[in-house]
């Protein structure tokens, strides 16, 4: 039996299987959902154990809170205990600090006569 020629696409028929195509996408994607949501109990009970046995794990270490072993590590210490260098004096750091105070303090004088002598009223 001979086969006619399929007829050309009209606009009509493109629709149709666009929204058909659409429809099965939709339907698709429902069925994924539906099985998320589902599922949605499964994960959060997993997720609320998991974190539950994390804090278990936590706090059954037997560390105490001023552990010594947590604590942060002194930079002046290598990880050789011995001490390293010779520390400079406290008096020089504060003369330094003094002097880097000064002359910020008058570069910011000097700015603020700067600027009242370019900006008058």
């Amino acid at each position: 039996m001979r086969r006619r020629p399929s007829k050309p696409a009209t606009p009509l028929n493109e629709k149709q299987d666009e929204l058909a195509r659409r429809e099965n996408q939709l339907r698709e994607q429902m069925q994924q959902l539906e099985r998320m949501i589902a599922d949605a109990p499964r994960v959060a009970e997993e997720t609320h154990r998991r974190h539950r046995e994390e804090l278990i794990a936590r706090a059954s270490e037997g560390r105490s809170r001023l552990d010594v072993s947590i604590a942060l590590h002194d930079k002046r210490f290598g990880d050789g205990g011995g001490y390293r260098g010779r520390r400079v004096s406290l008096r020089k750091e504060r003369r330094e600090g003094r002097i880097v105070f000064l002359v910020l303090v008058i570069t910011l004088a000097a700015a603020v006569l700067w600027l009242v002598s370019h900006l008058q009223f």
